[in-house]
């Protein structure tokens, strides 16, 4: 492998996730109304679809190490607004994008000399050519930063690193926007306005109320303890927000409840559960851990062997580091009871987000007159080796050092995978099915949030043409199908005839196969974007009184890459569409939105109702950009000589 670091100015390629439609935009718009063809369903009116990423502020240094996980958080959204008129109602689309105002945000806005960002890009830590030294650098640089915006001088303390750039979502009327580095940080809808961070118990911006802790509790650790997962879980029924925590310290997962407020007394005359940092037992080390899954009773966390840990550089191991040869670990436990966690072991893999957990039950308990669950079933993208890690920062994927047995190697892939845990046997852990429902890839799964932790039938996910995910892995990752899946089908149909264990399809069919196929009753139906057009997550927004789970809308965020000037750059006039496609066919576009500016290649999204944005919490104030230190000409001798000095660190460290 070639350092890139190391070529010649004239040789150096455009960073793949700088570049294009990848590269971040500076411009943010409030909420402006669009131009749209075709019809807006009735079912978005009041609604608005936001989407988080990654932009990074600073970005003046474009050869630098850079992740498409990196940057700070931006928001991307479309409100649908009621526009009643003489004749008749409609609907008026406004586009609108706002920074979130994080402490790093805000202390990099106001540092005059900053120009690479703050904390270090996960490609310097990922990257197995980067020295113990850089990397030991590249933390250095951060920790003297963040303990410089605690001197005089500062306009912003950084007490919280995350950028909260990955995902948002919406719980006990806050909508929250998270990250794996710190805390959720609340939002307002529908002008994507910065509230404050969420604690579990009390939120910033906020009237203040007496109250515990929250997700970090007390102790020198606590600042860790606070990192929440980026995808916390939100169940429909009892309202209650579930999400765990991934520290660097034992035991190193750390698993929370939040309880309604809303909600007095569930089922059977008990009040809410409230679960702070309850630990997980049974994990020996730090690991890259991004989702889990949670059905009406159960918890699963996953213990994989892709570990993200500071100590890995003391083995002269990357922070984050992959072991192809160890074995990926399932944990299931009751909701409320993590101490009971059960393992279950297979073989090694990565996974990066989960689409659905259920229960199966057995026949009613007549002491309890409840219905028992005897297997705990989940729905997760798994991919064969971290090669996403890598590739998602232009890194080629390190070699493994240790040879997997020929009879665990796989192709490289990402497919919809089906996991069916036991929990009927108290002496074995035994995982009865794990196989692929599709040989095609498939990733950022979503389904109808009103039925996610139970048996959903349909599953949406993004995929490309390429035969193999791998394909797609040796360039900038971007998708040009959205897919529908019945699991419900698929599940059935693998149990009547199973295919072979971990390596095994339900359906075997290719991209192209499946565009073929003129059967209704496809399992699998794929929206093909238009040659040049790339996709996004898409959301599922269900049509009132619809016919079926799946009777709705898919709204997504593409561009056309027709836009792309020679050097690959985007034109300054580049645009981005918001689309809206009728789920149940997968065929049709009912409306095209014309958005004022593009949308780079993001992260996720969710849909918020009318009846959210009126349900917000009240809000006493917000985050905005502070006043950067004033000139120091009138200030006292002691002052201008300290801030003499600052500036020369600052200069040093930019």
């Amino acid at each position: 492998m070639t350092d890139p670091s190391n070529q010649a100015p004239s040789q150096r390629l455009p960073h793949p996730y700088l570049s294009g439609n990848f590269a971040p935009i500076r411009r943010v718009q409030p909420l402006t109304p669009c131009p749209f063809n075709g019809t807006i369903p009735s079912d978005l009116a009041g609604g608005e679809y936001v989407r988080n990423g990654g932009n990074p502020v600073a970005n003046e240094a474009l050869g630098r190490d850079a992740h498409w996980f990196d940057g700070d958080g931006m928001l991307t959204g479309v409100a649908f607004n009621p526009h009643p008129s003489a004749e008749k109602a409609t609907i008026q689309p406004h586009f609108v994008n706002q920074y979130i105002l994080t402490d790093v945000y805000l202390s990099t806005v106001t540092s005059p000399f900053i120009k690479n960002p703050i904390l270090p890009s996960i490609a310097t830590l990922v990257n197995p050519l980067s020295s113990l030294f850089t990397i030991t650098l590249r933390i250095l640089r951060t920790l003297l930063l963040v303990f410089l915006s605690h001197l005089p001088g500062s306009s912003q303390a950084i007490r919280k690193i995350s950028v909260a750039n990955t995902a948002i979502l919406y719980h006990d009327g806050r909508a929250l926007a998270t990250c794996e580095s710190g805390p959720p940080m609340r939002v307002a809808l529908p002008g994507l306005e910065t509230v404050g961070w969420f604690n579990g118990e009390k939120c910033e911006g906020e009237a203040p109320h007496a109250a515990g802790s929250g997700f970090g509790g007390k102790g020198p650790l606590s600042f860790f303890r606070e990192w929440t997962t980026a995808h916390p879980r939100v169940d429909p029924q009892t309202e209650e927000l579930l999400l765990y925590h991934s520290t660097f310290a034992p035991p190193y997962v750390h698993y929370s409840i939040v309880a309604p407020s809303s909600v007095q007394f569930r089922q059977g005359g008990i009040g809410p559960r409230k679960i702070f940092s309850a630990a997980v037992p049974g994990i020996a080390s730090a690991k890259m851990m991004h989702d889990f899954g949670v059905s009406r009773s159960h918890t699963v966390v996953m213990d994989l062997p892709l570990s993200l840990d500071p100590l890995n550089l003391s083995k002269n191991t990357p922070v984050v580091a992959y072991d192809p040869t160890a074995r990926s670990r399932f944990g299931v436990f009751p909701r409320y009871e993590p101490e009971k966690v059960r393992w279950f072991e297979t073989r090694a893999c990565c996974i990066f987000h989960t689409a659905n957990t259920w229960d199966s039950t057995s026949n009613e308990d007549l002491s309890t007159k409840t219905q028992q669950p005897v297997s705990v079933n989940m729905l997760a993208c798994r991919l064969t080796s971290a090669s996403l890690v890598f590739s998602a920062g232009a890194i080629a994927a390190p070699v493994p050092t240790t040879s997997v047995p020929a009879h665990e190697r796989e192709e490289e892939q990402c497919r919809l995978y089906y996991y069916q845990f036991s929990l009927e046997q108290d002496t074995s852990n035994t995982i009865s099915h794990q196989w692929a429902l599709s040989a095609i890839p498939f990733e950022f799964p979503s389904l109808r949030d009103s039925i996610s932790m139970s048996a959903a039938k349909y599953i949406y996910g993004c995929s490309v043409s390429d035969s193999s995910f791998g394909a797609a892995l040796g360039r900038a990752v971007k998708m040009n199908s959205l897919v529908k899946v019945d699991a419900e089908t698929l599940i059935a149909r693998g149990k009547r005839n199973p295919p072979d264990q971990i390596s095994g399809c339900v359906d075997n069919r290719n991209v192209s196969e499946i565009l073929r196929s003129q059967e209704n009753s496809d399992p699998i139906k794929i929206f093909r974007m238009p040659g040049g057009w790339y996709a996004q997550e898409s959301r599922f927004v269900p049509r009132q009184g619809g016919s079926g789970e799946d009777d709705g809308w898919l709204l997504s965020y593409v561009f056309d890459e027709s836009q792309l000037q020679e050097d690959g750059e985007c034109r300054p006039d580049a645009r981005s569409e918001l689309w809206i496609i009728d789920a149940k066919s997968m065929s049709e576009v009912v409306a095209k939105i014309q958005l004022p500016q593009r949308v780079p290649y993001g992260l996720h999204g969710t849909w918020f109702s009318q009846q959210d944005i009126q349900d917000q919490r009240p809000i006493v104030s917000m985050r905005s950009v502070p006043r950067k230190p004033q000139d120091t000409a009138s200030a006292s001798p002691v002052r201008q000589a300290w801030m003499a000095v600052r500036r020369s660190i600052e200069l040093r460290l930019a």
